[in-house]
């Protein structure tokens, strides 16, 4: 790719960053309050639904690249497959941040769209085990795509609840994996990564603590939604699909928080669907830590992954998936910290 190239597709994602910007301003000065509850990390009635800017800046670069970026489309039937199904998402998120759908519904929507993405013909066909190599997934390979993208979705949406923490980290996320999609030729990834990151762009100003406006579910839902489909999308970077890999990689903070809350949830017997505050980011802010050190934390954890996916980028199909050890090290010192912080503060996992 040229540099002219690379220029012109910086100024279009700065176009589409303003575009989010005043779609995200309008849905402050005509807004959907989050009234605060005993759950919330808010004290005020707040707009939410500002993931409507990611949305509307996310469809038009797609607009764009469907007609003038041929290089970097997706086959026919799976671009518009997967782009109808993120836009049906966001379209059911909307109405929820409106009406505060029941989680049933939710996701059961989200199950359509993923099928409709897999229908279409994006769906993990291989995984690579350590010392096993590339193992064939065969029928099983639409149910783990199935399972992936409705973790992925709801495990962003499940982190969204600090001001700046998902906005930030997968704004990052989405720097890194577009830089190294454009290094292996990955360019429906590399310029669908550079647009949400352009949407995310116009939107985290606004929501960076003290918040203006949140995210909402129109733009977490969607946001998890997108991302699960460039992980697939990503796995095509090398014949062994290993590369699947890269996006849990940078995001494995987010993914080990909703994970191990949803684990021990389920062993309290609690109920995992209802709203809580005792994910691990939560625990850490009511134990004392300011809400722009927990964001910059979890930000801090995207940039050292981002470290090791350059490493997993080197290494034999065979031992990459073992580039996870580190990254899950630092999130059990994470774990421990945030633990001693609760023993101090006299808080329960239960609260």
């Amino acid at each position: 790719m040229t540099f002219h190239a690379i220029l012109f597709h910086l100024a279009v994602a700065l176009g589409l960053a303003l575009i989010s910007a005043i779609v995200v301003r309008l849905m402050i000065a005509y807004p959907i309050l989050d009234h605060p509850n005993a759950r919330s990390s808010h004290s005020r009635p707040t707009p939410r639904g500002g993931g409507l800017g990611i949305v509307v800046a996310f469809t038009l670069g797609m607009g764009i690249l469907y007609w003038q970026a041929e290089f970097a489309r997706l086959p026919g039937p799976q671009f518009l497959g997967v782009i109808g199904a993120a836009l049906a998402i966001a379209a059911v998120s909307f109405w929820d941040d409106a009406r505060d759908l029941r989680f049933a519904l939710k996701l059961a929507a989200q199950a359509l769209a993923a099928l409709v993405a897999i229908g279409s013909g994006l769906e993990l066909q291989r995984i690579a085990l350590p010392g096993l190599g590339p193992v064939e997934l065969g029928a099983l390979g639409p149910l783990l795509t199935l399972f992936w993208i409705l973790g992925c979705t709801n495990a962003v949406n499940f982190m969204d609840g600090l001001d700046g923490l998902v906005g930030g980290a997968v704004f990052l996320a989405l720097l890194i994996l577009c830089v190294i999609a454009g290094h292996h030729g990955g360019w429906f990834v590399y310029l669908a990564s550079l647009m949400l990151a352009a949407g995310l762009l116009g939107f985290l100003p606004f929501n960076l603590h003290p918040a203006r406006i949140f995210m909402g579910d129109v733009g977490s839902q969607f946001l998890g939604f997108m991302v699960a489909i460039l992980a697939v999308a990503a796995a095509r970077f090398d014949a062994a699909e290993v590369t699947f890999m890269l996006v849990p990689l940078l995001l494995f903070g987010l993914f080990f928080d909703a994970a191990f809350t949803l684990a021990r949830r389920a062993v309290m017997g609690l109920n995992i669907t209802a709203a809580h505050r005792t994910h691990l980011y939560q625990m850490a802010q009511r134990s004392g830590l300011g809400v722009r050190q927990v964001a910059a934390v979890h930000w801090g954890f995207v940039l050292a992954h981002g470290v090791l996916a350059l490493v997993f980028m080197e290494l034999e199909p065979a031992i990459k998936p073992l580039v996870l050890v580190p990254a899950l090290g630092l999130q059990v010192i994470w774990l421990a910290y945030v633990r001693t912080r609760m023993r101090r503060a006299g808080l329960s996992w239960r609260d």
